[in-house]
């Protein structure tokens, strides 16, 4: 469970895996954030295809690295979502903000 990130490219691809809930989401956040302000990549991707649960921390965590990537001027793609959690996160307005998409890394990116 958690997170495993890589740089390539100018583009943080992070990998989630098992559940975001409240209790899970705050580790999350500090190694995503480390790596984006020490990276500082034009493009950071977040991708939930092994993610086995997601509560309304998985929202948050959404919007606060879209605030994080914007202060150093890169986009953030969300990918490998349920339909549910799809859903979910156009309902939250994810998709004004960010690129969302149901496709994983593997699926559309690499």
């Amino acid at each position: 469970m958690g997170v495993k990130t890589e740089f390539q490219d100018d583009t943080l691809y992070c990998y989630l895996s098992g559940e975001i809930d409240h209790h899970q989401s705050f580790a999350i956040r500090l190694e995503i954030d480390d790596k984006i302000e020490n990276s500082r990549p034009k493009e950071t991707i977040l991708d939930f295809t092994d993610v086995t649960f997601m509560d309304s921390s998985g929202i948050g965590l959404v919007m606060g690295r879209y605030k994080l990537c914007s202060q150093y001027e890169g986009s953030l793609t969300v990918c490998g979502l349920s339909d549910s959690t799809y859903k979910v996160m156009k309902l939250a307005g994810l998709s004004n903000i960010a690129s969302i998409k149901k496709g994983g890394i593997k699926n559309e990116h690499k």
